[in-house]
């Protein structure tokens, strides 16, 4: 059962107690990321997301890293489109020593200009490495073919010119604007009691902010085409199409049809893309929920010659999708692997806590497993239709790096 908890500043504190395992995880979720952006300011929440391990006002930035080692623990973060989440997990005895470093870090730190300057290095080589990758770098060249100009568009790295216009009051202006504690909830699960919410509200139940929470503005989707030729041994195509918000009702039906469509070794785009015709080596659909809407995502490397044969292949496997739907094996399969992924993540304690604080910060609710569970399994044929007309009935977004033709 996850306890749920307000602070009067508004900050909420989510917590699941796992009697049965001996770590702790504990999340600090902002709902801030690159769609809180503007084009003048695009990479800064990753950015932040790097300067608050490089120092406080009591701890330099090895002290930072000496600390959670010296107790065996792990602490990371992650920025994403719509949020940023600071964690650390430890063994149970040490949950009080992680928390007060995490709070010291989210509240405290210094952002000195040297720091800054070399974790700008730092970002940049982050940025040029995902230039190399041209299989990752493909989808945000998806995203700006779905979106253009929205935030929604923006590549969550930003770019070196942003990255150097970057300073400490930028950084300490941007946090009082997003880091509000509205925006804010700290998740916690595992061998832990009710408790430690307390402890929580300690260190984040008094803080307050003079901004207001702001707004985002929906994007539209749009199926736009973008080309970028690059010197690279193989194409890479990604194919955008409208999908569902991570509230909508019908998003397990989605899971479900993205699943046999391109989830696993056994979807469709697997065995007619890969298995049938060998045209590549990487294939697969994934779906990305967002507050007010979504994107479906078709991806596959191939040589440049095969581009047509692969776009074709894709095409024929989406439209039998439209025609005939899913089996009633494909259907029952899917729901099984879908309960069973739910039921296994219950072993963790990362899992549970990044689901409680997703769940808080984007939908302000929980459902228990059971009730999940009966979600999933009223998934059927009708409702499964319905979503591959919702998602199939517009033309798709398109992003293509290749080499270029030589005549």
């Amino acid at each position: 059962m996850v306890e749920r908890h307000t602070s009067e500043n508004g900050l909420r504190v989510v917590l699941e107690t796992i009697p049965t395992v001996r770590s702790v995880t504990i999340g600090i979720w902002v709902l801030t990321g690159s769609r809180n952006e503007t084009d003048q300011n695009n990479g800064i929440s990753h950015f932040l997301e790097h300067m608050f391990f490089k120092g406080t006002l009591t701890r330099s930035a090895q002290d930072i890293a000496e600390a959670f080692d010296a107790i065996g623990g792990q602490v990371n973060a992650f920025t994403s489109k719509e949020y940023t989440c600071y964690y650390a997990k430890v063994i149970d005895t040490h949950k009080e020593y992680a928390l007060e470093i995490l709070a010291d870090m989210f509240f405290n730190s210094t952002f000195d200009e040297k720091e800054m300057e070399r974790e700008k290095k730092v970002v940049l080589e982050e940025i040029k490495m995902y230039e190399d990758t041209p299989d990752d770098i493909v989808h945000d060249i998806l995203a700006r073919a779905s979106y253009g100009d929205h935030p929604l568009g923006y590549p969550i790295l930003g770019t070196e010119e942003h990255l150097k216009s970057f300073k400490p009051e930028t950084l300490r202006n941007y946090i009082k604007e997003r880091y509000t504690p509205e925006n804010v909830v700290v998740s916690v699960a595992g061998n832990v009691d009710e408790s430690f919410i307390g402890n929580v509200e300690n260190y984040f139940g008094n803080y307050e902010s003079s901004h207001q929470p702001s707004s985002v503005s929906k994007p539209t989707f749009l199926a736009n085409k973008i080309e970028r030729n690059k010197d690279t041994e193989q194409a890479h195509l990604c194919l955008g199409y409208d999908g569902l918000s991570v509230g909508d009702d019908n998003i397990y039906s989605l899971i479900i049809m993205n699943n046999v469509l391109g989830g696993s070794m056994s979807s469709r785009l697997f065995q007619d893309v890969r298995e049938k015709q060998g045209l590549a080596y990487a294939v697969f659909s994934y779906h990305s929920s967002f507050l007010d809407n979504g994107l479906l995502t078709i991806y596959a490397g191939t040589g440049k010659a095969q581009l047509p044969l692969l776009q074709e292949t894709i095409d024929q496997t989406v439209n039998a999708m439209i025609k005939n739907g899913l089996t009633d094996k494909e259907l029952k399969n899917s729901k099984e692997q879908l309960k069973g992924n739910l039921l296994l993540s219950l072993e963790s304690t990362n899992s549970r806590m990044s689901r409680n604080g997703k769940n808080e910060l984007l939908l302000n609710r929980h459902r228990t497993m059971d009730e999940m569970i009966r979600q999933i399994d009223a998934v059927n044929d009708n409702t499964i239709k319905d979503v591959i007309r919702t998602v199939f009935e517009k033309s798709s977004s398109t992003a293509l790096i290749a080499p270029k033709i030589t005549t």
